[in-house]
């Protein structure tokens, strides 16, 4: 294994214990317990299982069920709306070629993320929204009529709402302004800059920072975390992705989460036992547990 494959180290340990707000176990390295040991070690003693589709978003009620310190949230990620109806020829979605269902195929799939939100250990709703990046004009419809649903959904359960916004800011907030945000509103791995937090900020709405935010060309981000509110700030990994800076290329992971927590501290200027506790009474107040 070369130094790249390696696992990062473990940091040294938060004092203060703190949720990673978002992050896929079922598509990380190891079993679920290894990776929950891992992060307690370091002060990380509450995750947030994020599903992408009807089979991750199963796996994740499953296995918050069988896990006191995991709370799972359901979705169709953004691009997996139109693979369902317009179909996946290429499979890139981890699921093989899928022929398109149409609508009729969408409304099975949200009906069973219905479902799957009723239940007591799902926490939140999502990750839903927009993604103008992967999908194209053809497959916005579908993105749209879905993030709609999943707004429905969490706000009749009284769940958290976990919003995907890439390259999409703009038509994100208009639709959460025409459906109207449910009470808890999350963006996970928040992408805007200092003006739009402004706007989520006069909103209510909860910003989760990942390892990005460390990122040599993240300056926008820092800018945006330095005027968002302490009382909406999150941190989380979306692990396996977004490995925070000295570790960018490797794999992610929950226990990776106080290095970010050091630099989002460093940007803000307080101590990381300040930022940590103020991030663990946010985590636990959006997401209900």
């Amino acid at each position: 294994m070369s130094a790249k494959d390696a696992p990062p180290p473990l940091p040294e340990p938060l004092l203060v214990e703190v949720a990673d707000s978002h992050t896929h176990l079922d598509m990380q390295s190891g079993t679920v317990e290894e990776a929950l040991v891992k992060a307690a070690a370091v002060g990380v003693t509450t995750v947030v299982q994020v599903g992408c589709d009807v089979k991750g978003s199963r796996w994740a009620a499953e296995t918050a069920a069988a896990h006191a310190n995991v709370h799972a949230a359901v979705a169709l990620h953004p691009n997996e709306a139109p693979r369902i109806v317009l179909g996946d020829p290429d499979g890139w979605s981890r699921q093989g070629a899928r022929e398109g269902g149409g609508d009729a195929a969408l409304d099975d799939a949200l009906a069973e993320i219905d479902r799957l939100a009723a239940l007591p250990y799902v926490r939140g709703v999502g990750e839903t929204g927009l993604d103008f990046f992967r999908t194209g004009p053809d497959g916005i419809a579908a993105q749209e009529r879905s993030f709609r649903a999943h707004i429905e959904i969490a706000k009749r359960h009284g769940k958290a709402l976990v919003i995907h916004d890439r390259e999409a800011h703009a038509d994100v907030l208009r639709v959460l302004d025409e459906e109207g945000a449910p009470e808890r509103t999350v963006f996970h791995c928040y992408s805007g800059d200092a003006a739009m937090a402004e706007i989520c900020a006069a909103k209510g709405y909860y910003m989760s920072f990942a390892g990005n935010v460390t990122f040599k060309n993240a300056q926008p981000l820092r800018d945006a975390l330095a005027v968002a509110p302490l009382e909406l700030v999150l941190v989380e990994t979306d692990a396996p992705f977004l490995t925070p800076a000295p570790f960018r290329g490797r794999s992610n992971a929950p226990y990776l989460i106080p290095v970010t927590v050091r630099a989002m501290a460093q940007v803000r200027g307080i101590g990381e036992n300040e930022l940590a506790e103020a991030i663990a009474v946010n985590t636990a107040r959006a997401f209900d547990y």
